[in-house]
């Protein structure tokens, strides 16, 4: 009798690829609340990136950056957290470089709920929303203002089709799309790991950190939700990008952004 060695898993699949959207930049006097212990009243620009995920039929938006409307505003606003919001290129004229129109997105998540993540939310009320339990209560709780929150751009959500997370999901069924659960930064951050063919995995990190080397040095920002709950996410997504093989794409460091190709053209 001869013994089998057993199958080995299937490999996941992977999505077809992803554009890298502008979504805007936040610019900050201090960034020493970011950075604990460093750059006290230094200045920075944050990127401020939006994604598109094409798998087959599927499109995906993870993140949608600084709400359009700022575009009428060249010097920007100030929204919240003493953060200036500013807006040179509408997420609606890339999407119809694209050729695609945001009614057709078929899915939406955020990493959180900040003004700088969610300020075009608006635009995808055909898509299933996925978020985390403990986000989506702090967002429409009795005070989303204590977590820097501003329901103005973000209540048509309450109409879209939603599903309710308590951790990871595998979106598509395939392996080519996993919304990680990464709390601290808010109640119910997430964070989004995506398979590309050529590329290979990437994480979309959202703000577990805000900056490659916060992540290196696990600096917590002051106004973070859950400290302890930071580091956790922040280990988790280092243990995941070594086990994976996978890149960090940090969401608003500028210096990476720049180094990425952004849309139109595709990354695979």
């Amino acid at each position: 009798m001869t013994l089998e060695p057993d199958a080995a898993p299937p490999r996941p699949s992977t999505v077809d690829r992803i554009y890298v959207l502008d979504g805007g930049q936040a610019h900050v006097r201090d960034i020493s609340p970011w950075s604990p212990g460093v750059g006290v009243r230094e200045s920075r620009v944050f990127s401020d990136n939006a994604y598109l995920i094409v798998h087959g039929g599927d499109l995906l938006v993870w993140d949608s950056g600084v709400d359009d409307a700022l575009i009428d505003s060249p010097g920007g606003e100030v929204v919240a957290h003493d953060v200036r919001g500013v807006k040179r290129r509408s997420l609606v004229s890339q999407f119809a470089e694209l050729g695609v129109d945001p009614a057709r997105v078929t899915d939406v998540a955020f990493s959180h709920a900040h003004f700088d993540h969610v300020g075009n939310s608006r635009l995808f009320s055909g898509a299933v929303w996925y978020v985390q339990r403990p986000e989506y209560e702090a967002m429409f709780g009795p005070d989303p203002g204590a977590y820097g929150f501003l329901p103005r751009l973000y209540e048509t959500m309450l109409h879209n089709q939603t599903v309710l997370l308590d951790g990871d999901r595998d979106i598509f069924g395939d392996g080519s799309v996993t919304v990680l659960s990464t709390p601290g930064h808010t109640p119910g951050h997430q964070s989004l790991l995506v398979r590309l063919p050529r590329t290979g995995p990437v994480i979309l990190s959202g703000d577990v950190a805000h900056f490659a080397e916060n992540f290196e040095q696990r600096r917590v920002p002051t106004f973070n939700a859950d400290h302890a709950a930071s580091l956790r996410s922040m280990e988790r997504i280092d243990a995941l990008c070594r086990d994976e093989g996978a890149q960090l794409w940090i969401n608003h460091d500028l210096a990476q952004s720049d180094a990425l190709p952004h849309a139109p053209a595709p990354i695979e």
